[in-house]
């Protein structure tokens, strides 16, 4: 005899004893459920319980109130939290609520709604949850994303495998290359997410143009893309992502008028240089490395687990209003190694200033360093230098 299937599990937090066994009376009859009495023990519950499907909360809690609990799961990367339904218990109070809705509650009853309302509004936050899951399942078993056009992520590791077989019986090689652009969480919140969304659109258009037939571009996390390429060896692939880092870097893409600092980095992985036991693994692998790139400073490829304490590529000094973009952008480590070519160029400036305006500068003092800062890069003598 088959067991009947457990009811979906209801978390129901409230300061009130009281409130706590009104609520739980309505529904004890359809759904399992747990309390809690403030906010720092639902969250504690939420994140190692995890058969709860949904909360019931009220905005006014101890220790941690509604608001930071609605802040804390919707900001979490656990996809099973961040989707999580969240009804708050709510007064008359439109600033609270409006504030709740910005954090991200799902939708709203008061102390007075009754059992009938109560369970309607359960079940359709439970069935528009079930929902979002099976459409997100059905996209991990296609072929393409149908936004972008391009792999998804289990179709390219299918791909990876076939690859590595094809590898291992010719006696050959495949690598992963995972790519993305650097702060990718400074340029949402700056531009949005339509501006971001926009920019892998791009970032697609110009990767397919690159890449050769028999390499697979698809997705891996978030706005990260990966390309598993047959036969490419580490060189290769580590000259294709510098080519493809200083296109980034020069390209001119501009939001409201205003010139965007992008960069991108890119981590690297080949099978057999690396040792690794499944195609998973080479791409996660790849990822890992662009991680260390981006947690090193950005701009920059790292193709093998040597190269990740290796400095970024030697590249020419930005202009003056290019090194303020990225300034503004948040890149400070690009536009530090060429402090003493930028001080030069301001010097003019600089002088100015100090004639017109008096401000007391030390340019004396400036310059001196200036000098001192550029001369172990200056050749001792003309004939030891490189066009």
């Amino acid at each position: 005899m088959n067991s009947p299937s457990p009811l979906p599990r209801i978390l129901v937090v409230n300061e009130s004893r009281m409130v706590r066994a009104m609520l739980i009376r309505q529904i004890r009859e359809f759904y399992d459920f747990r309390e809690e009495a403030d906010g720092e023990a639902a969250w504690q519950v939420l994140v190692l319980d995890h058969s709860v499907e949904l909360v019931i909360c009220s905005l006014s809690l101890p220790v941690l109130d509604g608001d930071g609990l609605l802040a804390r799961v919707r900001s979490s990367r656990l996809a099973r939290l961040a989707q999580m339904p969240m009804l708050m218990i709510a007064g008359d109070n439109d600033e609270a609520i409006a504030r709740a809705k910005a954090h991200g509650a799902s939708d709203f009853i008061s102390r007075g709604t009754g059992g009938a309302e109560l369970l309607a509004r359960i079940d359709s936050l439970l069935k528009l949850a079930h929902a979002r899951h099976q459409l997100k399942e059905n996209l991990e078993q296609q072929v393409q994303n149908p936004e972008t056009g391009i792999f998804t992520r289990k179709y390219v590791e299918l791909q990876a495998l076939q690859a590595m077989s094809h590898a291992m019986r010719h006696n050959s090689q495949v690598s992963a290359i995972v790519m993305g652009f650097d702060n990718v969480g400074a340029l949402r919140d700056e531009y949005g997410a339509d501006v971001l969304k926009l920019l892998q659109q791009r970032f697609i258009a110009m990767l397919s143009g690159k890449i050769r037939k028999e390499d697979s571009l698809g997705h891996y996390i978030g706005s990260q893309l990966v390309v598993i390429s047959p036969g490419t060896s580490f060189a290769a692939c580590e000259a294709f992502g510098n080519r493809l880092r200083e296109a980034i870097r020069v390209a001119s893409i501009a939001v409201h008028g205003q010139r965007l600092a992008l960069s991108v980095s890119v981590g690297i992985s080949n099978s057999p240089a690396d040792e690794v036991a499944s195609a998973s693994a080479l791409i996660e692998l790849a990822g890992a490395r662009l991680k260390a790139a981006q947690q090193a400073g950005g701009n920059r490829v790292i193709a093998g687990a040597a190269a990740a304490a290796a400095p970024a590529p030697t590249e020419a000094a930005p202009t003056l209003e290019r090194a303020l973009e990225l300034l503004r952008a948040g890149h400070e480590s690009a536009v530090v190694p060429h402090l003493a070519e930028l001080g030069g160029q301001v010097l003019p400036l600089l002088r100015v200033l100090e004639r017109d305006l008096a401000p007391g500068l030390p340019l004396a003092e400036l310059e001196k360093r200036l000098l001192a800062a550029k001369a172990p890069e200056e050749p001792e003598k003309p004939q030891d230098r490189i066009d």
